[in-house]
């Protein structure tokens, strides 16, 4: 790995550039999970490096000064360090891993802290159920941090102790009477739940916040979004389940524990609103929230919202709600940063397309929110002082970091790295475009061409369509690792993708239009972008094809019973599902209901007219399946009852199933073999096959 990112400029033996390919793609660093320093001078992000070679990827820090001077790294070992954080005063930074250091090897992840000047890192803690996630808190003595306990259980020894046990199990069976037992790809602990914990970084020491009450963080994830620590030190508010049942559709709460007396008060308990990202305002007077009104649909945009804690004794609830701005239409993200002085929020949110950086401020007239950094895709940020650096992606480069000024308005941001800049100066991208068609409902829709390096106009070119997933999620102007359009143009397709109804970054009306007739309007506005190819006097109409996963699988299988044979040369259907009442087996089945209008046991029909199995004698499109055994969101039940579907109707079919993959495909090797199992379904039914490429070394 260079320890100095700094690019090279081309020289006159340098290649020509070629077009992107999947060895390339899995060459490129992954920048993540940036924190600025207190006083602005410099961020530190998470590099991770894959490597095809060993199959696997690992991550380390890097130090990114905002003044212009070289990056540095910070780690050098570990596996995966990451979600690093500066300490109050700046002069420490601490980061969880999992390492092998001081005649001690990691079971778990562990806190770690290193000098903001480098060094040895020091280990602070040994806890056996290891470290989710962390906060510190203001006197730089301390951390709080989230971990997968058993709630029986008394003090970290017991904890220790029971963790011992657990992995030294002969059994491999899990038992359960919980409504929510897994999520993702892995079951969650069994008999634990996700508590709030304090570390003493001098002694060790470890006390459970939650010990003794039925309190517990949202189990679909262990970021530290989820909770925040007040400016003084003594309170943390976190959003939490507060039903007796917990469930991944349930809406979430908003309570304040003191740190000293671990007294519990609830702050947003109301039926009509779903909390996230709890936030204090520098003063301590505020706390931010992305507040969904899902009282009025479970589909509902989440809002920049103010929680104001009452004053003791005052009368009247614990807390008042506010959303700032009730008329914006568009959904907010977490994590929420307040500006240095209070007057306003930061946040990322997705519009059309794109994910800009936006500022709202929190008067009581506050405005609509105003972008302060636009175009392509914001995937993090932090803020100290006048200083906000973003990682910041495109559809033709990863993730950037950036630095930009608040009192300037982010007119002038600046690059803080270079990393990847010397190996993408060998690889020509091609033009990426912007299209509108007429859709569903009469409506605009949008789609984004990406178009094969040295594209001609005169020449007649595959059109292949990449659905995306979600639905509730969107195509545009960011980079993908997993299903990325350069690589699937490169041998000379244009490639569509169709920001469908249901989509998100184009309003709540937009989002909630598919909710009961899931299938409809998407074919509709997929048909129509179909349509406006083939009027393009480029596009080769005997080679056609649509390819998507996750809904988008969904939404592949769909068509194959609902578009006439011969419209689409041939599919590509990854994570799809088939079957909806046999996707009620995904951790997500609580939330699958609410998005198709009905329960399958009280409106069979309805249930089956938005499931593809149910239009199963009239698919012939030849079709390649794809799915990972590891899959609980779409489980992969769905693929192969797809794939024996069509083999039993005689239809030309191809499976690519991975025992170890999830919902996506993640290891550099299978990702590979996924992106050539592609390529070369699409080349048997017409398409052209990449040109072979030598591997380094080679001869000429």
């Amino acid at each position: 790995m260079r320890d100095t990112p700094t690019p090279k400029k081309p020289t006159a033996a340098r290649r020509p550039p070629r077009p992107l390919d999947v060895d390339t793609l899995w060459q490129l660093q992954r920048l993540g999970g940036v924190s600025l320093a207190p006083d602005g001078r410099a961020a530190v992000v998470s590099v991770a490096t894959p490597s095809m070679e060993k199959n696997r990827t690992r991550a380390r820090l890097w130090l990114l000064p905002t003044d212009r001077q070289a990056p540095r790294a910070l780690t050098s070992c570990g596996e995966r360090d990451g979600q690093a954080a500066w300490s109050p005063r700046g002069e420490r930074i601490a980061f969880v891993a999992r390492r092998d250091q001081e005649e001690h090897k990691d079971s778990s992840p562990q806190l770690y802290t290193i000098a903001a000047d480098g060094g040895e890192a020091q280990r602070h803690s040994q806890f056996g159920p290891g470290i989710e996630s962390f906060k510190w808190l203001p006197d730089g003595r301390r951390v709080v941090f989230s971990a997968w306990v058993w709630p029986g259980l008394k003090g970290a020894a017991a904890q220790n102790k029971a963790q011992a046990e657990w992995r030294e199990r002969q059994e491999s069976g899990y038992a359960t009477s919980e409504a929510y037992y897994r999520h993702w790809d892995h079951n969650v602990p069994q008999g634990r739940v996700l508590h709030l914990l304090l570390l003493d970084l001098a002694s060790g020491r470890i006390t459970d916040l939650f010990e003794g009450t039925a309190l517990e963080l949202p189990r679909d994830g262990a970021g530290n979004e989820v909770y925040d620590v007040h400016p003084d030190g003594g309170r943390i508010a976190f959003v939490h389940d507060p039903s007796a049942r917990p469930r991944q559709v349930n809406r979430l709460a908003l309570s304040e524990i003191d740190v000293a007396t671990r007294r519990v008060r609830p702050l947003i308990d109301d039926a009509a609103w779903d909390l996230a990202g709890p936030a204090y305002s520098p003063d301590g007077a505020h706390i931010a929230v992305a507040a969904a009104h899902v009282g009025h649909q479970h589909t509902a945009l989440a809002q920049p919202a103010l929680v104001t804690p009452a004053a003791p004794g005052r009368r009247g609830g614990p807390a008042t709600l506010r959303v700032l701005v009730p008329g914006w239409d568009r959904a907010i993200n977490t994590p929420l940063r307040w500006a240095p002085d209070g007057s306003a929020l930061l946040f990322t949110a997705e519009d059309r397309g794109r994910c800009p950086l936006w500022v709202c401020p929190v008067s009581a007239e506050a405005a609509a929110p105003t972008v302060l950094h636009a175009g392509g895709w914001v995937q993090g940020f932090d803020v100290a002082g006048d200083t906000v650096v973003l990682l910041a992606d495109s559809a033709t480069h990863p993730a950037r970091a950036l630095a930009l000024s608040l009192a300037e308005g982010g007119a002038t941001p600046r690059r803080l790295e270079g990393f990847n800049d010397e190996l993408l100066a060998g690889v020509a991208f091609g033009e990426v475009r912007e299209v509108q068609v007429t859709g569903a409902l009469g409506e605009t829709v949008q789609v984004w061409l990406a178009f094969p390096p040295g594209f001609d106009a005169k020449k007649k070119h595959p059109v292949t369509h990449v659905i995306h997933g979600g639905p509730f999620a969107a195509a545009g102007d960011t980079f993908s690792w997993r299903w990325n359009p350069h690589i699937f143009a490169a041998p000379g397709h244009v490639i569509a993708q169709v920001n469908y109804h249901g989509s998100s970054g184009f309003g709540f009306n937009f989002r909630h239009s598919l909710i009961g007739r899931q299938g409809e309007l998407e074919l509709q506005d997929i048909e129509a972008a179909t349509d406006w190819l083939l009027q393009q006097r480029w596009a080769d109409k005997t080679r056609v094809y649509a390819t998507g996963g996750s809904y988008g699988g969904f939404l592949v299988a769909w068509m194959n019973g609902h578009v006439a044979p011969g419209c689409y040369r041939a599919y590509v259907c990854h994570a799809g599902v088939f079957d909806r009442i046999a996707t009620f087996s995904a951790d997500s089945y609580t939330t699958r209901p609410l998005d198709l209008g009905a329960k399958y046991w009280e409106d069979p029909a309805r249930v089956a007219a938005q499931s593809p199995h149910s239009f199963a004698a009239h698919m012939h499109t030849p079709t390649l399946v794809t799915h990972g055994a590891q899959d609980f969101r779409v489980p992969d039940c769905n693929g192969l009852a797809y794939y024996n579907t069509l083999q039993a109707r005689g239809v030309d079919t191809r499976l690519l199933w991975f025992p170890d993959e999830n919902h996506w495909v993640l290891k550099p090797r299978n990702s590979r073999l996924w992106y050539t199992e592609f390529a070369a379904w699409l080349a048997r039914h017409g398409g052209p096959l990449p040109r072979a490429r030598k591997r380094a070394g080679a001869g000429a």
